[in-house]
C-alpha cells in the first residue's frame, strides 16, 4: 500500500491525545456521606468493572476512528508500479507497409489493427503513434482518430530494427518515466538482425499479426529482351509464393487501352513475352488478378522517343574504333580535328573524347573545364608524344598529373568489377584468366581521389576516373596497344557514353536513389515537375547547359507513369513502381527473442498496460470505516450499560 500524501501520516501522533485523556482522568473525586454503605458494596464493584470496560471500548473506537480519518486524508492506494512517482509514456509503432494488406481472420491486418487501437486506447490518454511515414507525437486517439481511419499503406518500408530505433527516439529523455513500446507488425522477414537489449525503464510489447493465407502472386519485373527495326520484345517476370496456378491472366495496357493479353502457368516463377512496335510511345502497365496483396498486381513502364547521346571526338589519331562503338542507334557521333573544332558545339555534347592529341590548346582546356563542371563527361586518350605541360594543365582540373613516358611492355590484368561501368551485368562472373591486352608504352600517372577502372599487372592505372573525366595512361592505336582488339573496349567505352547521359529506364523503384537526365533547355527560373492525375511533384533537379539532371528517392510515393513537364509542355514520361520486397510473405520467428512480451492480440496488450498502471484508491474504504466507527462509538455511549 502506498500513499498519495504520506506527509499527513504524521497526524497519527494525535492518537496520543485520547490515550492521555483516558488513562489520566483530570476530574477530582468528591466524597459523599451515606448513613450505611454495607448493602451497596456488591453493586459498586459491579458498576466500576462495567465502567472500565466501557472506557476501554470507547478508547479503541476513537483511536481507530482517528486513525481511519488520517489514512483517508493521506489517500492510500495500491498498484503494480510507483504510479504517482513515475510518469507513464506509451509509444505505439504501427507497421503500415504493403505486407499488411494480407488478410487475417477479421479482414486486412492494418485495418483491423487500427480498429483495435481506437477501441482499446482511452480517447484522452496521452500517447505517441508512429508509422513508416507518419509521426503523431504527444497526442490522443481522439485528436488523430480521423487521420488514423484514413491511414494509407506506405511505399517505404522499414526493417524491424530500423522501426525499433525510430520508435525509441520518440520517447522523452527523462529517466523516471515508465515507458511502454507497443510494436504492431506482421514482422516480415528482412535483412536486419533483431536484437533487443534489456532496459529496466522500457517494456517491449510485440504484437505479431498473422495472415490466414501467405500465398501471393506478384509481377516482379519487366525488361526489353530483344529489339529490332520493327518490334520490341518485352519480357515480364512473375513470381508465386503459394500453390501452383494453371491459368493466370496477364494483361498489357497502353494508358487505359488493352493492347495484349495472355495467360501463364506458374509454380514458383515464370515469364511471358509481349511484342510491341519499335517506334510507338508506350505509357504501359502490366496487370494480373490476385486476391492477396494488391500493390504488386500492377507494374508501370514507359517507352519514350529515344534520346540519343551526343558524342564529339576531337581526333589526331584513327577514330574508326570509336565510330563502331558509338553507332547511330543510341549515339549522335561527331568527329572533328583539333584545327576544325567548333567550340560552340561543346556545350551541346554529352561526351567529348580527346583522341591522341599531341598538344591541348589553352582555349580548349578552359572550355573543357567549364564543360565538365556542367556535368559533361570527358575521355582523355593521350598520344605517344604529348606536350606534357599542356596535358597536365588540363589534368590539374581533375587532381591528376602525367609523369614520364615508360617504354616497357605491360599487360592489363586487373578489372575493377565493382565500378559502375562493369557492375550492371557486363560480366556474368569475375574472370581471373583471359587474353590480357597489352601496351608497349604508357605514362606514369599520379591522381588524388581517383577510382581505378583498369590496371596493369604492377597495379598502376591504365584507365582511371576522377569526377567526370575518364583518363587513359596509354595511347590506344594499334602500334602501341592491343586494347582496341580486346573484348574490354566495347563495354568500357560504350558504358562511358551511356552514363554520360542517363536516359530514363523503363521504370524506377520508389524508395531507391534514382537519377536520370532530361534533354531540354530551360529559361531562367523554370523548373521541371512530375505530373500524374492530381499529383504534381517538383523533384530535386540541377540544370546544365543542355540537360536537367533529376534525382528522386522517397518521392513520388504512388506508383504510376508521370509526365515530365516544363510548365504545360510534356517533355517525356517516366514510370515508378513499388519495391517488390514486400511481396514475399515470410515472417520472423519471434520466439527466440529475449526481453520482450509477445502477444497476438492488441486488446490483451492494452489490458495488460492498464493493469500494470492501474491505481486502486482505498481512501473511500477508510472513510466508510471511520463512519462505521463513529456509529459504533455512539452506540456504545448510548446502549452500553
Amino acid at each position: 500500500m502506498q500513499f498519495k500524501h504520506p506527509e499527513l501520516l504524521y497526524a497519527l501522533f494525535l492518537l496520543l491525545i485520547p490515550i492521555i485523556v483516558h488513562l489520566f482522568q483530570l476530574r477530582k473525586f468528591q466524597k459523599v456521606a451515606f448513613t450505611n454503605v454495607a448493602f451497596l458494596k456488591e453493586a459498586t464493584l459491579q458498576t466500576r468493572k462495567s465502567s472500565q470496560i466501557k472506557k476501554w471500548l470507547i478508547l479503541f473506537t476513537r483511536l481507530l476512528l482517528l486513525a481511519a480519518l488520517v489514512f483517508a486524508f493521506a489517500q492510500p492506494f495500491t498498484s503494480k508500479t510507483d504510479a504517482f512517482k513515475t510518469q507513464k509514456e506509451t509509444v505505439i509503432y504501427l507497421d503500415n507497409s504493403f505486407s499488411m494488406q494480407a488478410k487475417g481472420s477479421q479482414g486486412e491486418l492494418l485495418k483491423r489493427a487500427l480498429q483495435d487501437i481506437i477501441s482499446n486506447v482511452p480517447e484522452d490518454e496521452n500517447i505517441s503513434l508512429i508509422t513508416n511515414n507518419n509521426t503523431f507525437k504527444n497526442t490522443t486517439i481522439k485528436a488523430i482518430k480521423n487521420e488514423l481511419l484514413q491511414l494509407k499503406y506506405a511505399s517505404n518500408s522499414l526493417t524491424t530494427q530500423a522501426a525499433l530505433l525510430k520508435s525509441r527516439t520518440v520517447f522523452k529523455k527523462q529517466s523516471n518515466t515508465l515507458k511502454n513500446l507497443v510494436f504492431i507488425s506482421d514482422f516480415q522477414e528482412d535483412e536486419s538482425d533483431l536484437n533487443i537489449q534489456r532496459d529496466s525503464l522500457l517494456n517491449y510489447h510485440f504484437i505479431k499479426l498473422k495472415p490466414v493465407n501467405t500465398a501471393n502472386i506478384s509481377i516482379d519485373s519487366i525488361y526489353i529482351s530483344e529489339k529490332n527495326v520493327s518490334n520490341i520484345e518485352l519480357k515480364v517476370i512473375l513470381k508465386n509464393n503459394g500453390n501452383p496456378i494453371e491459368n493466370l491472366p496477364v494483361s498489357l495496357f497502353n494508358n487505359d487501352n488493352l493492347i495484349a493479353k495472355t495467360s501463364v502457368t506458374i509454380d514458383k516463377e515464370t515469364s511471358t513475352t509481349f511484342s510491341i512496335p519499335t517506334n510507338d510511345i508506350i505509357n504501359g502497365k502490366v496487370t494480373i488478378d490476385d486476391t492477396s496483396l494488391q500493390f504488386d498486381n500492377t507494374l508501370f513502364f514507359n517507352i519514350n522517343n529515344t534520346s540519343k547521346v551526343n558524342v564529339l571526338a576531337v581526333n589526331a589519331g584513327n577514330d574508326s574504333f570509336l565510330k563502331r562503338i558509338y553507332s547511330n542507334d543510341m549515339f549522335n557521333y561527331t568527329s572533328t580535328t583539333e584545327n576544325q573544332l567548333n567550340y560552340n558545339l561543346l556545350e551541346s555534347q554529352n561526351l567529348i573524347i580527346l583522341n591522341e592529341l599531341n598538344t591541348i590548346p589553352n582555349a580548349l582546356i578552359t572550355a573543357l573545364k567549364q564543360y565538365t563542371t556542367q556535368s559533361g563527361a570527358l575521355i582523355i586518350i593521350p598520344s605517344k608524344d604529348i606536350n606534357k605541360a599542356s596535358y597536365n594543365m588540363l589534368l590539374s582540373n581533375y587532381k591528376s598529373v602525367f609523369n614520364n613516358l615508360i617504354s616497357n611492355e605491360k599487360r592489363i590484368t586487373s578489372i575493377n568489377y565493382s565500378h559502375p561501368l562493369y557492375n550492371n551485368g557486363v560480366f556474368e562472373k569475375q574472370v581471373s584468366n583471359f587474353q590480357y591486352p597489352k601496351v608497349n608504352s604508357y605514362y606514369g600517372a599520379t591522381s588524388n581521389a581517383s577510382s581505378s577502372i583498369l590496371k596493369y599487372e604492377d597495379g598502376k592505372p591504365f584507365l582511371f576516373q576522377n569526377g567526370n573525366a575518364f583518363i587513359f595512361t596509354s595511347s590506344l592505336n594499334k602500334d602501341n596497344s592491343s586494347f582496341i582488339n580486346s573484348p574490354l573496349i566495347v563495354p568500357t567505352l560504350y558504358n562511358i557514353g551511356k552514363f554520360s547521359f542517363k536516359i530514363p529506364e523503363l521504370y524506377y523503384t520508389i524508395g531507391r536513389n534514382n537519377t536520370f537526365d532530361v534533354s531540354t533547355k530551360l529559361k531562367q527560373d523554370n523548373i521541371l515537375s512530375l505530373v500524374s492525375a492530381n499529383v504534381n511533384i517538383i523533384p530535386e533537379q540541377r540544370y546544365f547547359n543542355n540537360k536537367v539532371v533529376i534525382k528522386t528517392s522517397e518521392t513520388p510515393t504512388l506508383a504510376n507513369t508521370y509526365a515530365i513537364k516544363n510548365k504545360n509542355e510534356t517533355i517525356k514520361n517516366v514510370s515508378y513502381n513499388y519495391d517488390r520486397k514486400e511481396s514475399n510473405l515470410v515472417y520472423k520467428d519471434l520466439s527466440i527473442l529475449n526481453n520482450v512480451t509477445l502477444n497476438n492480440s492488441i486488446t490483451d496488450v492494452f489490458e495488460t498496460i492498464k493493469s500494470d498502471t492501474k491505481v486502486n484508491a482505498l481512501w473511500k474504504w477508510f472513510a466508510i470505516f471511520a463512519l462505521m466507527l463513529l456509529i459504533i462509538e455512539l452506540g456504545i455511549l448510548k446502549y452500553f450499560k
